[in-house]
């Protein structure tokens, strides 16, 4: 491979916070240096991009992407999920094992991999299930899922509802050094809610679904961590009574982390407006005070991820009236731009948000990426926080088209995504240097 320079850029190392002019030299897939200040000369036979002085982070990671391959390739494609994840600056997206059959023996997990080697352009890891058929019965094997090179484990949109069964699982977990991610919410108190409950679910003749659905699993759950002593991932929280819980068990010293969608951090219940189907999600919108309070909790460190929720629907699942609409929305080539709101409005700052994105997730799944350090794998994103743009959703990579933020105004975005030191998404002005 050809060395690259990338030079005139404002460093952005979200494991220690630090934002500072210099260059980074890529050789063989991996940083093979790193410059202050002043941009050296490009060595010998290497490119040389100049990055006009716009910021250069480690490539996001995305812990949470619903990608239909294999089963639902109508929906979305490894390949597909992995051109919108390089648009957006995401370079490893996590995918979950919600597809058909389900993620749950090592021969799917090869399956992936093998598939994501051939197709995909960034880095593809499966989340494994926790148990067979997302049933919440039966537990996988761990053991087995792990060496066939399953990341995490997880039963996607589903709790595992049975108590036993989760202690079961995080002993488990403990014993093989793995990560639980669990949805938090309790599906019989959820019911047929399909929206936040309160006035205007009231008002728009909506069924509700109480924080309490999210807040009674989450309770439970720690009480089987503290008894366990398994690591634990709240996948995303969506209320301040939740952060509050959160933030005690970490006081307590429980090994416990927790995420959010971007969609819980900007948007709010009254972006349902006319029953906007593309807003029904799971966690659902809850109103401004919750909005604020996941907002407060990633600016003090309580949450410690955030992720796209990419969970792509076809127009069969989402022209339908509100009530009967699936749950879900595109997520993976917004995330960043979405999230820089946060930026903007001065209630995150930028090296906070980029290490929820970055630094954080990589530390949860052990991989060396998330940093910028000599020996590093080259996963970069340049990033222009100042670019306005509308998002199109006849322009989004993905297959489906379910954007809650479709025609929506924001401001930074990827201009350059590089994987192993190969560039695999560019902007005009950059693609005839790459």
């Amino acid at each position: 491979m050809t060395d690259l320079l990338l030079a005139n850029a404002t460093l952005l190392d979200p494991s220690c916070g630090t934002e500072k002019p210099g260059a980074i030299l890529v050789r063989d897939g991996v940083i093979a240096d790193i410059a202050q200040g002043a941009a050296p000369g490009a060595p010998a036979g290497a490119k040389r991009i100049d990055c006009a002085g716009r910021v250069l982070a480690p490539g996001l990671i995305d812990l949470r992407a619903f990608v239909g391959e294999p089963g639902a390739e109508h929906r979305e494609t490894l390949a597909s999920a992995s051109a919108a994840a390089a648009a957006g600056g995401v370079t490893t997206l996590v995918c979950m094992p919600d597809t058909n059959p389900v993620i749950d023996g090592p021969a799917i997990v090869d399956f992936v991999l093998r598939r994501a080697r051939d197709t995909a352009c960034v880095n593809v890891l499966p989340a494994a299930a926790i148990t067979k058929g997302l049933a919440g019965r039966e537990m996988t094997e761990f053991g087995l899922l792990q060496e066939a090179g399953a990341v995490a484990f997880t039963d996607g949109l589903r709790a595992v509802a049975d108590a036993q069964v989760m202690r079961r699982a995080l002993t488990y977990a403990r014993d093989f050094g793995v990560l639980i991610m669990q949805h938090v919410e309790e599906a019989s108190l959820a019911a047929e809610g399909v929206m936040n409950e309160g006035e205007l679910a009231s008002r728009l003749g909506l069924m509700g679904v109480p924080r309490e659905a999210e807040t009674v699993m989450l309770e439970r759950d720690l009480r089987l961590v503290r008894l366990t002593g398994a690591r634990y991932h709240a996948a995303m929280i969506s209320c301040s009574d939740s952060v509050e819980i959160v933030r005690r068990a970490k006081e307590d010293g429980l090994p416990v982390t927790c995420g959010v969608s971007v969609n819980n951090l900007v948007l709010n219940e009254n972006d349902i407006g006319h029953y906007r189907t593309f807003c029904r999600l799971s966690p659902p919108l809850r109103d401004e005070a919750d909005r604020q309070a996941m907002v407060a909790a990633l600016a003090s460190g309580v949450i410690d991820v955030v992720v796209s929720d990419h969970n792509p629907q076809d127009a069969d699942t989402k022209r339908l009236p509100f009530a009967e609409a699936a749950d879900g929305a595109l997520g993976i080539e917004t995330l960043l731009g979405a999230a820089m709101r946060l930026v903007h409005t001065g209630d995150v700052s930028l090296p906070r948000l980029i290490a929820a994105m970055t630094a954080n997730p990589a530390a949860l799944l052990g991989k060396p990426a998330g940093r910028l350090a000599v020996g590093a794998p080259a996963d970069l994103v340049l990033i222009d926080p100042d670019l306005p743009y509308v998002v199109d959703k006849r322009r989004l990579k993905s297959r489906s088209k379910n954007s809650p933020f479709d025609s929506a105004r924001l401001q930074g975005a990827a201009v350059l995504t590089m994987v192993g030191g190969r560039v695999v998404h560019a902007v005009d002005d950059l693609a005839a240097a790459a």
